[in-house]
């Protein structure tokens, strides 16, 4: 499958151990990862300001998610379609890279659920969603 861990997933997989840093962990040996420059600067920006990361740390942290994720141009969606516009550029990214689904903790992606065919889900939800696509697909 085809994944896009958003900003706060990212983030959190960097901080903490925990479901997002498994998703994160299993998504790269798995599944392919997609981003965007956006993704990325919204990480290096918040890892910096609200987490006190020094700008090289912050910088050695995004080397490696370009290392593992493949790199895609937001799709132009047309028409805002988040109620946080900045979520557009996500789901922009999402359609870009063709994938299967978003992993967020964003209430303003997540309210959406579905976006293009693209479902949107929560990082504890992940391994449940996995296993039914893999079913699925049987």
């Amino acid at each position: 499958m085809k994944i896009v861990l958003d900003t706060n997933v990212l983030i959190a997989a960097f901080i903490t151990r925990g479901a997002c840093s498994d998703v994160l962990e299993h998504c790269v040996r798995q599944h392919r990862l997609i981003t965007s420059e956006h993704i990325l600067n919204e990480f290096r920006e918040h890892m910096v300001h609200k987490f006190n990361l020094s700008a090289a740390e912050a910088e050695e942290a995004v080397n490696l998610l370009r290392s593992v994720t493949e790199l895609v141009y937001p799709a132009d969606l047309g028409t805002a379609a988040c109620r946080d516009p900045a979520d557009d550029l996500v789901l922009g990214t999402a359609v870009a890279g063709e994938a299967t689904c978003i992993v967020t903790g964003d209430n303003d992606l997540l309210v959406i659920e579905q976006f293009c065919d693209i479902d949107i889900i929560r990082p504890a939800e992940f391994a449940e969603y996995e296993a039914r696509k893999i079913e699925e697909a049987g």
